[in-house]
């Protein structure tokens, strides 16, 4: 007599029940959809292969996509070929390298987020102004090293810490005027501006904050579900800024929080004793890596989704002319 069949599946009943509330907004912003897209764009246009300097975005799984389409990523322009089209990543690039490509007769396209060209131009018209421009950003980080390179060297001073503040050396006469990354915490710059307005009353800031809508909104997403979450999980590069400040928003609200690129690095050892999980995605990370988690998630125990709404997006820029005509 045959032994009796048995399901090799685990048994909803004997998985314990997990909520996971997962923020909103989350992953993809504007400025990120733009620039994929004038990859995917350059590539229909002039054929493949099309060059691309950086991570046009900071999310591996974005760039292998698009190699996987014929886009060549390299560090700098002298590895692209005479006659091949360019993309400029989003996170801008100094003028130094335009002005290289037109030199070179390269065709390029600029991905460059809109929202960090308006900080380009905010740091172009306080020169013109003759002020001092002091920085509030992370050293290294590809889009202040392009927002530096809009300025001659020697007017702008990187501020990164409010001991930073406190090492500057200016007079009380001296025109200073500050501008801020795009992909910054909203909190921790809050208080490096209210130091800077302290230490020196004559310093003048943007009209408007230079921190961007989708790096605002998935800070305040995560400030909501952090509270009631045991873990909270970020998807995002460790490269990428906005992302390792959702880890940060999370942890200063006293919930453990990790940085995961995918599913697979999540330890099944994180979740003992946890019983709720915040799930969200930083501004590079496509909603296919979420669906992904949940799916990991969902291996382990009887999942129940919640989706919690901090803001609203409809925010869409346009493409560049040369790829929308």
């Amino acid at each position: 007599m045959n032994a009796p069949l048995h399901s090799t599946r685990p048994d909803p009943a004997a998985r314990p029940m997990l909520t996971l509330l997962i923020a909103a907004p989350r992953g993809f912003c504007a400025g990120v959809d733009r620039a994929i897209e004038i990859v995917e764009r350059a590539l229909e246009k002039y054929g493949a292969p099309v060059y691309v300097r950086h991570e046009i975005v900071h999310n591996r799984y974005v760039v292998e996509g698009l190699k996987q389409k014929g886009a060549i990523f390299v560090e700098e322009l002298d590895e692209v070929p005479d006659g091949r089209p360019v993309v400029f990543s989003a996170h801008g690039v100094p003028k130094s390298v335009p002005a290289e490509a037109e030199r070179r007769e390269l065709l390029y396209v600029d991905a460059t987020c809109p929202l960090v060209s308006k900080v380009h131009r905010q740091a172009e018209r306080q020169i013109e102004k003759e002020q001092h421009i002091l920085f509030i950003g992370h050293a290294g980080h590809p889009e202040v090293i392009g927002t530096m390179g809009q300025v001659p060297e020697g007017s702008m001073t990187l501020v990164e810490t409010l001991e930073d503040v406190a090492r500057l050396d200016f007079g009380p006469d001296e025109a200073l005027s500050y501008l801020t990354q795009t992909t910054l915490s909203v909190d921790d710059t809050a208080e490096i501006v209210a130091a800077l307005e302290k230490r020196f009353p004559q310093i003048v800031g943007p009209k408007a904050e230079d921190i961007c809508y989708a790096t605002s909104n998935r800070q305040a997403a995560v400030k909501r579900i952090a509270p009631a979450s045991d873990l909270v999980l970020v998807i995002g590069a460790p490269n990428s800024s906005n992302s390792l400040r959702l880890v940060e928003v999370a942890e200063r609200l006293g919930t453990d929080a990790r940085l995961i690129q995918r599913a697979d690095d999540i330890d099944p050892a994180w979740l003992v004793g946890v019983g709720t999980v915040g799930l969200t995605a930083g501004a590079s990370a496509p909603e296919t890596l979420v669906r992904e988690v949940v799916a990991k998630l969902s291996e382990w125990r009887e999942v129940e989704e919640r989706t919690i709404t901090a803001a609203e997006e409809k925010m869409v820029f346009k493409l560049p002319r040369q790829l929308s005509e």
